[in-house]
This record gives C-alpha cells, structure tokens and sequence, in this order.
C-alpha cells in the first residue's frame, strides 16, 4: 500500500498538493491556496461547498506575491 492510498477516498479530493506553507500575511496555503479555516474544515463541508471552495481558489494565486529583498535586494541598493 502507498502512503498516497491512505487519503484516497470517493469524494472531493482534497486540493492539498503537501506544499503546506501558510503565507505570513494573507493566511492562505502556498500550496493548495486555502486558509486554516478551510483546510482544518474539510472533512465537514459538503460536495457543493468543497466545489465551490475547488472553483475559487485558483482566483487566489494572485494573492501570494513574491518575497522582495533578501541579498539580492540589498545588494541593488
């Protein structure tokens, strides 16, 4: 059995890509874009809300900005 084989299961698949990292600023998953809330909720919501949570989070890739700074940044400087 793979390790992959335990979360498989015949509903919604959870949109957790195991890049979890939770944004310092906006409080949303790097990795799948859904905040605490979401992720901590999901095994409650229903099919129609984990469809309606699954067509919007693309729409939140915008909200993760890159880092600016660091060595390069002052480097510039």
């Amino acid at each position: 059995m793979k390790d992959d084989d335990i979360w498989a299961r015949d509903e919604i698949e959870s949109p957790c890509n195991k890049i979890c990292v939770i944004h310092p600023e906006v409080r949303i998953c790097a990795g799948c874009f859904r905040s605490m809330d979401e992720i901590s909720g999901w095994s409650r919501l229903s099919p129609e809300a984990r469809r309606a949570l699954m067509e919007e989070l693309p729409s939140r890739a915008g909200l993760l900005k890159k880092r600016r700074g660091g060595r390069a940044a002052r480097q510039k400087s």
